[in-house]
């Protein structure tokens, strides 16, 4: 399998595809992209092999398959490994982590524009009264997980699943923008950061010797 990811320090969306193949444990061949770059946008146009994505990432290649969306690599991945690997087996808490899944993937848009990720920097700001509620919602979420279905691990179903997947980056911009939160919360954030994935990504951003402007400059500034 190949992975078409962007740039570790600001793409959400491939860190999520990333976690999946990680999850997965199928060996698969990490291609890293600038996504602001010039290459890559010279690809997109071109078309080609990235073509069925759009220009976008991150893009699954297993053999003949093609596979784009996060949401889309994942659900592939677990047809492939078994879904136990991925979501939780009892049936109710898998029904709660398949909607905050899906919720995580279509909504949030404040908290998305006010707080796009950027892993290398931690930068207070001010925060719209929609995207306050966004975090409120998202914290909401996680505490009654943890409540009801946590007592496995320090994850948000005991072990980690597809739901920390789709919640890192939330958890990076928590951290980016220095957003307070009550201390169940502060834990379960200190234990995804410090699983090795995270911080392999983590690494790999840090790393990085690009930029993209726009992602640099403080929200609100």
């Amino acid at each position: 399998m190949k992975l078409i990811i962007g740039n570790k320090t600001y793409s959400s969306w491939s860190l999520r595809g990333w976690l999946a193949a990680k999850q997965s444990g199928l060996m698969f061949e990490e291609l890293t992209v600038h996504i602001d770059g010039d290459d890559w946008q010279a690809m997109k146009r071109e078309g080609g092999e990235f073509q069925p994505s759009a220009g976008k990432v991150p893009v699954l290649w297993d053999g003949d398959v093609v596979v784009w969306d996060s949401l889309a690599i994942m659900e592939y991945l677990s047809d492939r490994v078994g879904r136990d690997r991925f979501w939780p087996k009892d049936d109710a808490a898998r029904a709660m982590a398949r909607s905050m899944v899906a919720e995580m993937h279509s909504s949030y848009l404040p908290f998305r524009r006010e707080c796009p990720m950027n892993i290398r920097r931690q930068v207070p700001i001010d925060l719209s009264d929609d995207c306050r509620a966004n975090i409120v919602r998202i914290l909401g979420l996680w505490a009654e997980a943890r409540a009801r279905y946590g007592q496995g691990g320090p994850f948000l179903f005991g072990t980690f699943c597809a739901a920390d997947i789709f919640y890192a980056p939330v958890v990076s911009r928590f951290i980016t923008y220095g957003i307070a939160v009550p201390g169940f919360a502060q834990a379960y954030m200190q234990a995804l950061w410090e699983h090795p994935w995270m911080q392999e990504w983590v690494d790999g951003a840090m790393a990085e010797e690009w930029q993209i402007a726009q992602f640099e400059v403080t929200p609100g500034a």
